[in-house]
């Protein structure tokens, strides 16, 4: 048996504890609380399954149901160029939703800061070109 036949086999349980990782992180995560002692304990099981734990005891464990932490239409940081892009590529946004959105995002700037930098850049831009005030100049 040489070190080639080794490998061969280590490398095979490596993989194999790859594919299991995988399928476990795919499946669902349970949580199941003890009636007595309320100890804790979470387990995978998938979505078709039955939910419920019973432990070596014959105890049947309190299934918990926790709240979804998913966040639909979350908040768009007034400071991040990169949140506002995300939220005007919606589908179905009209030109004056975003003329809102952006109105309002330049409004927590604002309050934030006390001046909006990113509309101070732009009534600076635009007084440098056309050598006027602009109309929406901040006080």
């Amino acid at each position: 048996m040489g070190s080639n036949f080794f490998l061969k086999i280590f490398d095979t349980f490596y993989l194999s504890i790859i594919s299991l990782t995988v399928i476990i992180l795919q499946m669902p995560l349970y949580t199941f609380q003890h009636p007595e002692t309320e100890e804790i304990v979470e387990v995978v099981q998938g979505m078709k399954e039955d939910h419920f734990y019973v432990d070596e005891n014959g105890v049947e464990w309190n299934r918990v149901f926790h709240a979804p932490n998913a966040a639909i239409d979350s908040e768009c940081d007034p400071f991040s160029k990169d949140d506002f892009m995300k939220h005007t590529a919606k589908k179905g946004m009209t030109a004056g939703e975003m003329m809102d959105l952006s109105k309002n995002l330049s409004e927590k700037r604002e309050k934030a800061r006390g001046l909006d930098p990113v509309k101070q850049k732009a009534v600076t831009k635009y007084e440098k070109k056309t050598n006027k005030a602009h109309p929406n100049k901040s006080k």
